[in-house]
């Protein structure tokens, strides 16, 4: 028995991916790279923009001729594309699809595979999906064994969902409420990731820094709650580093700051988005602050966090953006000259806010235009940032091997990707590692 996980989109939907894995080699499938060879196909899908749900889209109707062929084998959907409510139209737009599930809930995959594939196993991880749901301080298989000792670094959701609703976002549409997960389950979990050879966790959140103020734990407690579980997290024997992301301009406050720059395993790397770098336009998107404020928090966490990077996000081409807003963003960016800039095109989506009251007026060569423009910026403020590296000498920790050019590759604390040759096993390991070639996306050096 084969399975097949087809995964597109964020961090939080690799994670559910692996859990799932995890879930069906218990059962005694085995991985296989080509959907056609596989008993059980999951689908784990995105839809933040439209490109990456027409993607979906694509691979639903290829799919429809296996299932045509072998209608015994098992199709699932998964992810944003379905969402939290009844999937009652995509099970009439695509009949030949099984099952329909919820972001980071496989439990009717389990329930169908113990009912038509009659594997009692399966019973057991519904057992175990309903005490994670249950927060009961029990956790199911996270890893698939066959990447155990494989994958020095994972991804561990501790906040589910997203209730700020920022007029572009279709986010809390398709993945509810905002639900923090209690502070005994995460780290039951990271403490099995680390028994599974992990040695770096990325804690996620669509708005990272409000985990647990909806929990009881931590009512009326002044301590930022991600505080306490960066702190609790940072005892785990054998976990070397630590980071979280994404975190919101409103929300990052001063202890957070002063938490990672006191405990050595979180590393010094940010990530909190701009999305545009006017006033008018945040004001629009229901962001909850200023361009000033964004200014402030930047020299603020530069203040608090030494040699730390800082990452955003960028919307271009949001309804109602002038050529001078525009240029507003490109001149903060140009300004800040952060470490990483994640841009993007406006995309309308179902349902929000800016889709329902705003007119998408720009053409799609338009805001390709200002994409690329910001994005030339953008390399050249990184090719000038990363050049001050050549001839010094960094710590990575090596996450994988490139079969292709035949080197291992890994980030630094401040996620610079790092490439290098060199014989032996590295994998996992933190290597000192001396640049000797630096672009704006990337670093290669020599093991020094």
């Amino acid at each position: 028995m084969h399975y097949h996980i087809w995964t597109s989109g964020c961090q939080m939907n690799v994670a559910d991916s692996q859990r799932v894995a995890a879930g069906l080699e218990r059962l005694g499938y085995l991985p296989t790279k080509r959907a056609k060879d596989a008993d059980v196909i999951l689908l784990n899908t995105c839809v933040v923009r439209q490109q990456p749900e027409d993607k979906a889209v694509g691979r639903i109707n290829q799919l429809k001729r296996v299932k045509a062929r072998h209608p015994e084998r098992v199709l699932a959907v998964m992810g944003c594309f379905v969402g939290v409510k009844s999937p009652v139209s995509l099970q009439k737009r695509f009949p030949w699809v099984d099952l329909f599930l919820p972001p980071s809930d496989p439990t009717d995959l389990w329930a169908y595979l113990a009912e038509h594939a009659e594997l009692a196993e399966a019973q057991t991880l519904i057992a175990d999906a309903e005490a994670r749901r249950l927060a009961l301080g029990r956790t199911d298989t996270i890893l698939p064994p066959s990447e155990a000792g494989q994958t020095p670094t994972a991804y561990l959701p501790i906040v589910l969902g997203c209730s700020h609703a920022c007029t572009y976002c279709v986010i809390p549409y398709r993945r509810g409420v905002e639900r923090s997960r209690p502070v005994a389950v995460i780290v039951a979990e990271a403490e099995q990731l680390v028994a599974q050879g992990v040695k770096e966790l990325t804690l996620l959140g669509q708005i990272v820094d409000r985990y647990g103020y909806d929990l009881p734990e931590f009512a009326g407690a002044e301590e930022t709650p991600l505080v306490t579980l960066l702190y609790r997290l940072h005892e785990i024997e054998g976990l070397q580093r630590l980071r979280f992301l994404t975190s919101h301009p409103h929300w990052m406050k001063d202890d957070l700051l002063r938490a990672v720059a006191a405990l050595p395993k979180v590393c010094e790397h940010i990530e909190v988005p701009i999305q545009a770098g006017d006033d008018e336009i945040l004001t629009q998107m229901r962001r909850g602050y200023t361009v000033a404020d964004y200014r402030r928090l930047v020299a603020r966490i530069r203040e608090l966090i030494p040699n730390v990077s800082i990452a955003t996000d960028i919307i271009v081409g949001f309804p109602g953006e002038t050529e001078e807003q525009f240029q507003h963003t490109y001149e903060l960016l140009e300004e800040l000259r952060l470490d990483k800039a994640h841009i993007a095109r406006y995309s309308a989506r179902p349902l929000t806010v800016a889709t329902r009251t705003l007119e998408d007026a720009l053409s799609h060569e338009e805001k390709e235009r200002r994409r690329r423009v910001l994005d030339d910026l953008q390399s050249r403020i990184l090719a000038a940032k990363n050049a001050r590296y050549l001839g010094e000498t960094v710590e990575i920790l090596v996450a994988g091997y490139q079969e292709r050019k035949n080197r291992w590759y890994g980030r630094t604390r401040t996620d610079r990707l790092v490439f290098f040759e060199s014989a032996g096993d590295w994998l996992g390991q933190l290597a000192q590692i001396k640049i000797t070639w630096a672009g704006p996306w990337s670093l290669v050096g020599e093991k020094s």
